[in-house]
């Protein structure tokens, strides 16, 4: 579990790191002019990175399960209140492919301009880029407040300043 902010901020950093580097290699697929590869490339991207930052975090189901249950609590409690998809679960290929859908605008905007003699390849390579960095980037958002709610929650309480007794006084 992580116990510090410092180390909290210093993981989403390294997730953000991540995060580039996948969108990198998804823009580079884009710019192939062959039907279905970007899709497949991005899917099996996602399927690799979206666990990788669950485990950076804590947040796999493995380590959720090995939590006491007061731990399990607090961090499904905040999974739930996030509302994060792909946060505390076996990531398949259907939540990605679902997931994937969603930005269905971005990729079929991907798909069309790929077509288009040079500048379309580039603008396929943006639009890639820029979906799977929101993607990335969007669920490490999501992790690092069910992190922080968690540590939170789990802070000892503050003990009250001292109030003198009657009986102190006299």
């Amino acid at each position: 579990m992580i116990e510090t902010r410092e180390e909290l901020d210093e993981i989403r950093k390294t997730c953000r790191t991540m995060v580039t580097k996948s969108s990198s290699l998804s823009a580079g697929a884009a710019v192939i002019p062959i039907p279905g590869v970007d899709i497949g490339s991005d899917v099996s991207i996602l399927l690799r990175l979206i666990p990788k930052i669950n485990e950076k975090f804590g947040l796999t189901p493995e380590q959720i399960d090995s939590l006491d249950t007061e731990s399990k609590i607090m961090i499904m409690t905040a999974i739930s209140n996030v509302g994060s998809k792909m946060a505390g679960k076996y990531i398949t290929k259907k939540l990605i492919v679902m997931l994937l859908q969603k930005m269905s605008g971005k990729i079929a905007a991907k798909s069309v301009t790929k077509y288009v003699p040079f500048i379309g390849s580039a603008v396929a390579g943006s639009i890639s880029f820029a979906a799977m960095k929101y993607m990335g980037n969007s669920h490490i958002d999501d992790c690092y407040e069910i992190v922080l709610a968690a540590m939170e929650n789990k802070l000892p309480a503050t003990e009250p300043a001292f109030e003198p007794k009657p009986s102190d006084l006299e």
